[in-house]
C-alpha cells in the first residue's frame, strides 16, 4: 500500500510542485479581492517599500523564480496588456482551475481528459457570460458610473474625474482599439486632481525663457529625430570635400531653421537631443522646443493635433509640401506648479487629461493605479457592456455549466466539473475575505439565485446577507470577466499538461 503510495506521489511530483507554486502566487494576491480585500505590502532589496490592492503591480514587482508561477504572472501581465483591469480576478481563477484539475488528475482521470473538458468549460461559460451581457444606454448610462465607481474601489473622487473624461473623449473614441483611456492617467505629487481636454506632457521646455510663455493656436512641428544638422562621417572630415560638405550640411540647417518661421511653427517636439544652434534659434524667436520626448508622447501629440512626424530630412521639402506635416491646436502653455507642458483643443483626435494627486509619492501612486484600473474598466464596458458583479455571475454561470456537465457521457466531464467549482472561487474568496464562512454563503446564493430565477444575487460583505448586486450598483465590465476566464483557462491547461521539467543547457556549453 504504502508503495502504491510512493508510486502515486513519484507519477505526479512535477504536477503537484507546479501547483504548489501556483497555490503560493495565488494566496499572495486574493486576499486583496472584493470590496473587503487588503492591501499588501511589498520591499525591494534596498528596503524600499511599495503598499497596494492592485493585483497586477502585485504580481509584477514579486520576485518570481518558479517556471510554472511565472506562467501565472503572465496571465495577468495579458489581462493588463487587454484590457487593464481584473488581473486579480484571472489569476484567481486560474490558481482554482489548476487546484481543480489536479484534483480530478489525482483521482484518476487521465490529463488529456480533464484539459479537453475544461476547455470546452472554458468555451462554454465565456459564451454564457456574453449573453448575460447588459448593453449601456450611452455615456450617461448610470450604470457606468458605478463600472467606475466600483473599479475605482468606491473612490467617489476618481471615479467622478474619469467619467468626466470619458464624456468628453466620445464613445467613438472609447470605442476605437487602438485608443487606451487609462494612458490619459497622469499622477503628481501635488494635492491637486483635475481633468481637461488636452495633453499634460512630462517636459519643461528646453530654454528657461519659454517657460512663462502661453501660445494661442499655435502650429506644431513632430521630429523622430534631433533637431540639429545631418552627421557627417569623422573620416570623411579629415579631406577637404568632407569638410566642405560639413560646412553645407550646417548652412542647409540653418536654411530649415528658418523655413519653422516661414511656416509660423512654434512649437517643436523632438525624440532626440537638439543642436545648440537650433535652441538659441528657437529661444529668439519664441519656438517652445521639448527634447527626448518618448515615442508613445509623440503620438498622442500627432493623434491629437493632426501633425504627421517627420525626420530631419525632410525640412529640405518646400514650404508647401512641409505645410500638411503640422498640427494645431487652441492653446499651450507651461504650467509651472506641476512643471508639466498642458496642450489643449487639438485639430486631431479628441484628448482628455486626468490628474491624480496626493500628500506623498506613495500615495499618488496607488491612486494613480486604482485611476487607471477605473479607466480601463469603464472603456471595457463601453465597449462590451456590464455584467453583475460580487461573484454573482460567476455562479449563475456555474450552475447552467454544472447542468451540461451532467450531459456529457465521457472522462472530459472531470474537466467541465473543475471549471464548475473554479467558477465559485471569486464569491468565495470575497465572502472569506469580509470574514464570513465560504461555503455556506455560496451555497445560499446558489440557492437563492435557483429561486428567484436571477444571476444578480450575491452577498453584502458587510452585513453577510444575501442582495441584489445590480439593485446596489455593483457591476463590472464583461469583457474583464471573459478575459480573465479566457486567460486563466489557458494558463491552467498549459501548467496541467506539464509532464516533466528539464534544465536546459546553456547556450556556452557548445
Amino acid at each position: 500500500m504504502k508503495q502504491g503510495n510512493l508510486e502515486g506521489e513519484d507519477r505526479y511530483a512535477t504536477l503537484l510542485n507546479n501547483a504548489g507554486a501556483i497555490r503560493a502566487i495565488c494566496s499572495a494576491v486574493e486576499g486583496t479581492l472584493g470590496p473587503k480585500g487588503l492591501d499588501t505590502m511589498l520591499v525591494g532589496s534596498r528596503g524600499e517599500v511599495l503598499v497596494t490592492n492592485d493585483g497586477a503591480t502585485i504580481l509584477e514587482q514579486m520576485d518570481v523564480t518558479h517556471p510554472a508561477a511565472r506562467m501565472l504572472v503572465q496571465v495577468a501581465k495579458s489581462q493588463q496588456e487587454r484590457v487593464g483591469d481584473g488581473t486579480t480576478t484571472a489569476t484567481v481563477l486560474a490558481g482554482a482551475l489548476v487546484a481543480e484539475g489536479v484534483a480530478q488528475v489525482t483521482r484518476g482521470v487521465p490529463v488529456s481528459k480533464v484539459v479537453t473538458g475544461l476547455q470546452e468549460g472554458i468555451r462554454l461559460a465565456t459564451e454564457m457570460l456574453q449573453a448575460r451581457s447588459r448593453p449601456l444606454a450611452g455615456l450617461r448610462d448610470p450604470m457606468l458610473y458605478r463600472v467606475a465607481y466600483v473599479a475605482a474601489r468606491e473612490d467617489r473622487q476618481l471615479a467622478e474625474l474619469v467619467m468626466a473624461a470619458a464624456e468628453r473623449l466620445g464613445v467613438d473614441t472609447l470605442r476605437d482599439e487602438g485608443y487606451r483611456l487609462a494612458d490619459s492617467i497622469v499622477a503628481h505629487d501635488k494635492p491637486v486632481s483635475e481633468v481637461w481636454s488636452g495633453l499634460l506632457l512630462k517636459h519643461k521646455p528646453i530654454h528657461a525663457q519659454m517657460l512663462a510663455i502661453e501660445l494661442q493656436l499655435p502650429k506644431l512641428l513632430v521630429l523622430h529625430d534631433a533637431l540639429e544638422p545631418e552627421k557627417q562621417d569623422e573620416e570623411a572630415m579629415m579631406t577637404d570635400a568632407g569638410f566642405h560638405r560639413y560646412l553645407q550640411l550646417k548652412e542647409d540647417f540653418k536654411v530649415n531653421l528658418n523655413k519653422l518661421l516661414d511656416l509660423d511653427v512654434r512649437f517643436v517636439a523632438v525624440d532626440r537631443g537638439v543642436d545648440q544652434e537650433a535652441e538659441q534659434f528657437c529661444a529668439d524667436h519664441g519656438i517652445v522646443v521639448l527634447q527626448r520626448v518618448s515615442k508613445r508622447e509623440l503620438q498622442r501629440i500627432c493623434e491629437h493635433t493632426g501633425a504627421r512626424p517627420i525626420r530631419r530630412t525632410v525640412l529640405k521639402k518646400s514650404l508647401a509640401e512641409l505645410a500638411p506635416y503640422l498640427g494645431t491646436c487652441e492653446t499651450l502653455a507651461y504650467d509651472a506648479r506641476i512643471e508639466q507642458v498642458r496642450l489643449t483643443g487639438g485639430a486631431g483626435l479628441p484628448a482628455a487629461t486626468v490628474l491624480v494627486g496626493g500628500s506623498t509619492a506613495e500615495v499618488v501612486g496607488e491612486r494613480a493605479r486604482i485611476a487607471r484600473d477605473a479607466a480601463s474598466a469603464v472603456q471595457a464596458a463601453v465597449r462590451g457592456g456590464y455584467l453583475p458583479g460580487g461573484g454573482a455571475v460567476e455562479v449563475a454561470v456555474a450552475h447552467e455549466l454544472d447542468r451540461y456537465r451532467e450531459t456529457v457521457k465521457g472522462m472530459e466531464a472531470f474537466g467541465v466539473a473543475a471549471v464548475v467549482q473554479a467558477l465559485h472561487k471569486p464569491l468565495a474568496q470575497m465572502v472569506l475575505n469580509a470574514g464570513f464562512n465560504p461555503l455556506e454563503h455560496v451555497e445560499q446564493v446558489r440557492a437563492a439565485q435557483l429561486a428567484s430565477q436571477s444571476d444578480s444575487i450575491a452577498v453584502d460583505c458587510d452585513s453577510g446577507q444575501l442582495m441584489d448586486v445590480l439593485e446596489k450598483g455593483i457591476v463590472d465590465p464583461a469583457p474583464v470577466k471573459i478575459h480573465a476566464l479566457l486567460a486563466a483557462g489557458e494558463v491552467a491547461a498549459a501548467v496541467l499538461r506539464i509532464h516533466t521539467v528539464i534544465k536546459m543547457r546553456s547556450s556556452d556549453d557548445g
